[in-house]
């Protein structure tokens, strides 16, 4: 059978690496990409492909799809990238079917069994708090003296070969794997905490080199992706400023239905309403996980947040979280309204490959959405930031931004973090019991 796999640099290779790699009785014809900008026209090396595929595997644009199947005879296409609309796979099933193929979704068989105990996160959405949640996470573990390291969603989006296998743990590391912002947002925390975090293509060599060096093995999921690796423990956020998504997001339904304790996340900052219908809502799809509120700390970074009161700022935020994730705002919004700032609007600053972002996505909040995949996108974020007539930039994003862009006006940084709050479970006694259950000290 000729199959073609639908994908975004990331669990299309996985998908491919375990599922169908070896599979005598299937032809990988193609990749297509997706979500990512510049990830389209290159090849699937050979060394990862396999002996099946001497010459790699093509990477096309999403809209050839029609043509794999007319002209180069696909039959099956699977489905292979996350944080999309029941609407849009709905979409995609249909193209596929008016031209004589089959359109598949694969679930938990992708998940990679390991030897260590493994701790995974996931959410409903990208954007739900899985950074924060992870860093607290990696705290409880350092307080306990166990060797975890982290295994994080891929973000392949340069030389597939040299990417195979990622290890991080010095900020030299950074440099050499030319990484984008999104992957220093991902990254840079476990480096902070002197913790290792593997990522990139292959994910079965990744798993059998973290589990070399590890105790545990932390799974630090993207987008609201099923975890590659299994877990023995998984943790998912659900947003209550996105209610019900859960029900209109795939594979969001998933992620609930497997998980073992559920987060409500920023709780305290959404309404009594949206936090009682996620309840409602984990309850009706697993009732069996413990569900828990906890909420986000926004902090300015070195700085008392009053220093902002009456300034007018420019706020760039995570790209994927207000992008394809649909949130017209994030950590860096929130503290400049609390903080009393004049948030300009810099939509209409936008330059280069960030306007082109702003017409893929129209209804994009008042911000600058962290896009940094390419030297030129970052060189449009710092042309954009410098066209707003503001006093200050400030940051929502988890990197420090001022070491990437040189801007002409100060960069104020906030941070976000993982509360527990009064009356619900404490995490530390849930990770407890886990250990207890695992035989981890």
């Amino acid at each position: 059978m000729r199959i073609a796999i639908l994908g975004a640099a990331g669990r299309d290779f996985h998908d491919f690496i375990v599922l169908y790699r070896d599979d005598p009785n299937v032809e990988v014809v193609a990749f297509t990409a997706a979500q990512i900008p510049g990830i389209d026209d290159r090849m699937f090396p050979a060394e990862l492909a396999g002996p099946r595929y001497p010459k790699g595997i093509p990477i096309v644009p999403e809209s050839d799809l029609e043509r794999l199947a007319l002209e180069e005879g696909v039959e099956l296409f699977v489905f292979a990238y996350s944080d999309v609309s029941w609407d849009h796979i709905a979409t995609m099933s249909a193209r596929c079917n008016a031209v004589g193929a089959d359109f598949v979704l694969p679930g938990a068989r992708t998940m990679i069994p390991s030897t260590k105990p493994v701790l995974g996160i996931g959410a409903v959405r990208t954007g739900c708090g899985k950074s924060q949640t992870t860093r607290y996470f990696i705290d409880l573990l350092n307080k306990r003296g166990l060797k975890a390291v982290g295994i994080r969603h891929p973000m392949p989006y340069g030389d597939l070969a040299a990417q195979a296998v990622q290890r991080f743990a010095t900020y030299e590391d950074l440099v050499t794997h030319e990484c984008t912002i999104e992957e220093r947002e991902e990254y840079e925390p476990y480096i902070k905490r002197g913790r290792v975090v593997y990522a990139g293509v292959d994910y079965p060599s990744i798993l059998k080199a973290a589990e070399e060096e590890s105790d545990l093995i932390l799974w630090d999921g993207g987008n609201n992706d099923i975890s590659f690796i299994k877990p023995d423990m998984y943790v998912v956020l659900m947003d209550p400023h996105r209610p019900g998504h859960s029900r209109s997001y795939y594979p969001s339904e998933a992620q609930v239905r497997m998980a073992d304790v559920i987060l409500i996340a920023k709780s305290r900052s959404a309404t009594a309403e949206n936090i009682a219908s996620e309840k409602a809502l984990a309850a009706e799809l697993n009732p069996k996980a413990q569900v828990i509120c906890v909420d986000s700390k926004l902090t300015l970074i070195g700085h008392d947040e009053s220093i902002l009161k009456g300034k007018r700022v420019v706020v760039v935020e995570d790209g994927p979280t207000t992008t394809h994730g649909g949130m017209l705002y994030g950590a860096g919004t929130l503290l400049a309204q609390r903080a009393g700032a004049e948030i300009v609007d810099p939509r209409p600053y936008f330059v280069g490959l960030l306007a082109d972002t702003h017409e893929k996505y129209p209804n994009l909040g008042p911000l600058v959405p962290a896009m940094g995949y390419s030297d030129q996108q970052q060189a449009d974020l710092l042309a954009t930031i410098d066209n707003v007539p503001c006093d200050f930039v400030v940051s929502g994003t988890p990197i420090e931004l001022a070491d990437l862009i040189q801007t002409k006006r100060p960069i104020y940084s906030v941070s976000y973090d993982l509360e527990e709050m009064p009356g619900e479970d404490s995490l530390e006694a849930v990770m407890d019991a886990w250990f207890a259950k695992a035989g981890l000290k």
